[in-house]
């Protein structure tokens, strides 16, 4: 998309979008904050059984006198942001395109409990390399969206909004971006996304990076065999936490929308549902701020608050716990990156990653985790720049 880009924007539905959040709802906010009605804790190891009193309280102190959304949120406003209607959904988008001509289509996809502030920190990098002291031959035209459901491509109105549902919505959106040929990038929910993405447009798509990826044994005795004393210390790592990890998936799978009601109502509630989960998949020592940037976490945060998308983003979960026809392992043939970082509980093992998967690119690194764009981004901006640089 060039020259044309504001015709074939119009042509497509395709909106500017700027955020503004009123003043009575920030009051709002911080009334509620202030109100908050505090458990009893039983003492114990902190973190263990959940997100501990002492730090949260301190944290919804911080959240109500010192956090400053409209730093955060001009500095949203600072980059092309769009709308557009996607198989009736909203769906809001980052579109921000390299000053490098050559540069390559990338569409970056978020999971929960995250959004497109994962990504802030590693799009100037991605973009504008030759600014940040790297090759121009790496730049990337960016798309960054909000899953229908999420933030600010939600509430969802219907049920159905399943991973291929996104992927297909995906593909509608470069489509009308004007990008024929692309890449994906993603982690957690964009994971998967990103995966259908290459199955359903192999077309188009040229190559799939993740830094996520969930590989678990099939049950064939030749496959376990295979496996190196590492691999199996991996798999024991992921098998050992999943137990004590795994609540929220089993709730949201089940009954989002009585969870809602606690979600919505509540800011510490969501934000507690959120940070539990910075903490237990990152690569932090002691709270999440060890990993990841305090602000940008509680931004993180407000994209749920803000939108009341709580239920409709836990939907996706049991969209995956109730699916509608076969959902079965399918092979993606496209090329194939992974970024495994070391501090990801649900790190993957490479001969199990290579079942279902065109394993071209695999980096392990012994640091950072789950939201790898927001604690390592010098890291994964690197990996996704080489990956991508031989398939140009």
């Amino acid at each position: 998309m060039t020259g044309g880009a504001t015709t074939v924007r119009a042509e497509a539905g395709i909106r500017p979008y700027r955020l503004e959040v009123a003043d009575a709802e920030l009051a709002e906010l911080r009334r509620r904050l202030a109100g908050t009605r505090w458990p009893t804790e039983i003492p114990d190891t902190p973190w263990r059984r959940g997100v501990p009193l002492r730090y949260l309280r301190e944290l919804v102190e911080y959240w109500r006198t010192g956090y400053d959304w409209r730093r955060q949120e001009s500095r949203l406003n600072g980059i092309p942001q769009f709308t557009t209607t996607i198989d009736g959904a909203r769906v809001h988008f980052l579109h921000v395109r390299s000053p490098e001509p050559d540069a390559l289509p990338l569409v970056v996809t978020h999971g929960w409990p995250g959004s497109i502030v994962e990504f802030l920190d590693v799009l100037g990098p991605l973009t504008d390399p030759r600014r940040y002291g790297a090759e121009p031959t790496d730049a990337f035209h960016l798309v960054v969206p909000s899953i229908p459901g999420f933030g600010l491509s939600g509430p969802l109105a219907e049920p159905g909004w399943d991973v291929g549902r996104v992927a297909r919505a995906w593909a509608e959106l470069m489509r009308r971006l004007g990008y024929a040929r692309y890449g994906a990038q993603g982690g957690d929910w964009g994971h998967a996304i990103s995966r259908e993405l290459g199955i359903l447009d192999a077309g188009h798509v040229l190559g799939v990076h993740l830094n996520t990826l969930l590989t678990l044994p099939s049950g064939d005795p030749a496959e376990a065999a295979a496996l190196t004393d590492a691999d199996r210390a991996r798999l024991d790592r992921l098998l050992r936490a999943e137990p004590e990890m795994s609540g929220y998936a089993r709730i949201q799978g089940t009954r989002p929308q009585t969870l809602s009601y606690a979600l919505t109502d509540s800011p510490v509630g969501q934000l507690a549902w959120i940070v539990e989960k910075f903490k237990e998949w990152t690569d932090a020592a002691d709270v999440p701020e060890d990993a990841v940037d305090r602000d940008l976490l509680l931004t993180n945060v407000m994209l749920y608050w803000l939108t009341d998308t709580a239920g409709s983003s836990a939907n996706y979960y049991y969209e995956a716990a109730h699916p509608a026809g076969d959902q079965g392992p399918r092979r993606l043939t496209v090329p194939t990156g992974v970024a495994v970082f070391g501090g990801d509980v649900a790190a993957p093992v490479r001969r199990l990653a290579a079942r279902d998967n065109n394993i071209v690119h695999w980096t392990e690194y012994d640091r950072g985790g789950h939201f790898a764009a927001m604690e390592e981004p010098d890291l994964f901006t690197a990996d996704v720049r080489a990956f991508f640089r031989a398939l140009r």
